[in-house]
């Protein structure tokens, strides 16, 4: 059964950290290969599950030791069917590596009972198409109907909530809140922007934002941004309506773009304690904010110099 479906204890307030970079961190850091870079398919493996425990496993620490929540995510990012024939996996085994992904978080939750404060469970939903590089235009009715599949497979697990990560497009964020809330699932929505602060589609992050709430009645829990550098949106922010819907950061490493990124052949991690001030300066101008983690290039270091720069 899940714990906090009903009633999300990050609306609190209260500070909640996350992990980082997974894919990045095992891959560079570790020299764990990802297939397709899609860490479910890692959970099979005893090797691939035991490295993605002990990943996770740090930062529950760094949460316990910090004092804070924490949102652990399932590793289902690409565990949908547009990515079946890459992965070479059919609807079935989708389903179940989604179903395998939860109880894997759940598991690791149970391990770290003795935390004071709570772990959400979070079932991690990716866009129709590269995050990088978008195949195309996605309607809102599109994205509503593909994304009921996963959906619906995450509702019948113990999973929390759900977050749509890396969304590139307005229109299909209002689809995957849509289909959410259809099967009773509470959902956040975190877009990602290139180095101007707006969407891959040219659309501000205010009006994207706005444009979700106003189609959805404001029903997603809240929003966030991830995967990109501060320098790339900081100057959007700002204290107003929109702004006050975004609860969480999840920052690069790198000042690199997008299409920088998806070119390299080594890993840019940038500066730990740079990123940690850089968080600092965002919660400053929007002191609402209170899910902090990192994403590609980020680890265990840039998550534990963000908590120490946004706690102090």
């Amino acid at each position: 059964m899940a714990k906090y479906r009903s009633a999300l204890p990050q609306l609190s307030g209260e500070l909640f950290l996350t992990d980082a970079g997974v894919e990045t961190d095992l891959i560079f850091n570790h020299g764990i290969e990802i297939r397709e870079f899609a860490a479910h398919t890692l959970l099979p493996d005893t090797t691939g599950r035991e490295a993605l425990a002990n990943y996770f496993r740090s930062f529950l620490r760094l949460a316990y030791e910090m004092g804070t929540g924490f949102i652990l995510d399932s590793q289902t990012w690409k565990a949908h069917m547009h990515w079946a024939n890459d992965l070479g996996a059919s609807a079935d085994e989708l389903r179940a590596a989604n179903s395998d992904s939860i109880a894997f978080i759940a598991g690791l939750r149970e391990e770290f009972k003795s935390n004071s404060k709570p772990i959400v469970l979070d079932g991690a939903i990716g866009p129709k198409g590269d995050a990088y590089a978008p195949d195309g235009m996605v309607t809102a009715d599109e994205a509503e109907e593909y994304h009921s599949t996963q959906l619906g497979w995450l509702a019948e697990t113990d999973v929390d909530m759900v977050t749509a990560f890396t969304f590139t497009q307005a229109d299909e964020a209002i689809g995957v809140v849509r289909a959410a809330d259809r099967v009773g699932l509470p959902i956040a929505v975190s877009f990602t922007v290139e180095t101007d602060g707006n969407l891959p589609t040219g659309q501000p992050l205010g009006e994207a934002i706005q444009a979700v709430d106003e189609a959805t009645e404001s029903v997603a829990a809240y929003f966030m941004v991830n995967c990109a550098h501060p320098d790339h949106f900081s100057h959007v922010l700002e204290d107003s309506d929109w702004a006050r819907r975004i609860l969480g950061l999840r920052c690069n490493a790198s000042r690199k773009s997008h299409a920088d990124l998806d070119e390299s052949e080594t890993l840019d991690d940038g500066d730990p304690v740079e990123l940690g001030s850089q968080y600092k300066a965002m919660l400053e101008k929007m002191p609402w904010v209170n899910v902090f983690g990192g994403c590609c290039g980020s680890d265990l270091r840039h998550v534990t110099e963000i908590a120490r720069a946004v706690i102090t």
